[in-house]
């Protein structure tokens, strides 16, 4: 399993794999259980694990950095039910966090899928944007600009359309006029 394709639901407990997305929703795989379900985009947000950000006091950083942060230190991780603890924990790990905007529902979060991810032996990295060759353009397959367009030409287009504009309007007048005659 790729760390890519898994994601975070909204009002579901634990992280999932994405098989599939849909127009209302997408068809997701428990990592706890294997169970797979189809879930509705009306009642649930998906953040690829990717793309969460954690505030710190300078810029944010991704997950990956705080997951990274949490392997080098090697320490055991602590019981997510003691918030005393877990708080030490973050602090000592990863001292730079903004504990005022990140809430100890957040660094439970974290200890828990870290300790999912392990458990799985999913390799925690971001992937890596393949970039594009860049093609030179040679001077020969250049196209040549347009040629701009003249004061004179100009109002005549304008001209031409507001006299095409008009004709309908002459015409529903005329129409007006024979049926009252």
């Amino acid at each position: 399993m790729e760390y890519n394709k898994l994601v975070s639901v909204t009002g579901l407990p634990g992280l999932y794999e994405l098989i599939s997305s849909k127009g209302d929703g997408a068809v997701i795989r428990s990592l706890d259980d294997g169970s797979t379900k189809f879930a509705a985009t009306r009642s649930h947000n998906f953040s690829h694990l990717e793309s969460i950000e954690i505030y710190t006091q300078r810029e944010n950083v991704n997950l990956v950095d705080i997951f990274n942060a949490i392997e080098k230190a090697g320490e055991s991780l602590p019981d997510t039910k003691d918030t005393n603890a877990i708080k030490k924990y973050f602090e000592k790990v990863y001292p730079e966090l903004d504990f005022e905007r990140v809430y100890m529902s957040d660094m439970k979060k974290m200890i828990k899928w870290y300790e999912q991810l392990k458990k799985h032996n999913i390799e925690i990295k971001l992937t890596e944007i393949e970039e594009e060759p860049v093609e030179e353009v040679k001077e020969e397959d250049k196209k040549p600009e347009p040629a701009k367009a003249t004061k004179k030409s100009k109002e005549k287009k304008e001209t031409t359309a507001s006299t095409e504009a008009e004709e309908p309007k002459k015409k529903a007048a005329s129409t007006k006029k024979k049926k009252t005659e």
